[in-house]
């Protein structure tokens, strides 16, 4: 014989903990998606860079042209990266999306200027220092949980 009025479990009603990565438990919701493809993209065009450099200086006029071409597609990128990690920011009142944002837009300013007036003293190790900026924010993005304090803990 059966009994139907067992004690629940200790984890009944209770979600899966959050592992921060979009598709899995814990979704992010819209604007840490968003984030996550903003810094992403925003990562690949910024890596492309060095080999469009490096392209031109092979002696191939072309890749000039390429690294140019790249420099406006990540300073846009830079861009929107910030006003989605503005608004993430905001929504959910964690502040590091925006920071780290709002502080790469202002050095890829930095670079593009020093680029186009020659500056290669400025140009090459801001460029490094932008990459390895890049590498780390890829890194604690897809990491990092993005749940804020705001709104429930969900930005959907």
């Amino acid at each position: 014989m059966t009994s139907t009025d067992e004690a629940p479990s200790a984890t009944a009603g209770r979600e899966a903990p959050s592992t921060g990565v979009t598709g899995v438990t814990g979704v992010t919701g819209v604007t840490g998606g968003m984030f996550r493809a903003a810094v992403t993209l925003h990562t690949v065009v910024v890596f492309g860079q060095p080999v469009f450099a490096g392209v031109y200086l092979s002696g191939d006029i072309g890749g000039l042209d390429l690294h140019a071409l790249g420099a406006d597609a990540a300073s846009f990128l830079g861009l929107a990266q910030a006003i989605v990690g503005v608004t993430y920011s905001v929504r959910q009142r964690v502040w590091w999306p925006a920071l780290t944002s709002l502080l790469l837009v202002a050095a890829e300013s930095v670079q593009y200027v020093a680029g186009m007036d020659g500056a290669l003293w400025l140009h090459l190790p801001l460029g490094v220092s932008l990459i390895a900026g890049l590498a780390v924010l890829f890194t604690v993005a897809w990491t990092r949980p993005l749940r804020g304090r705001g709104r429930g803990g969900s930005d959907a």
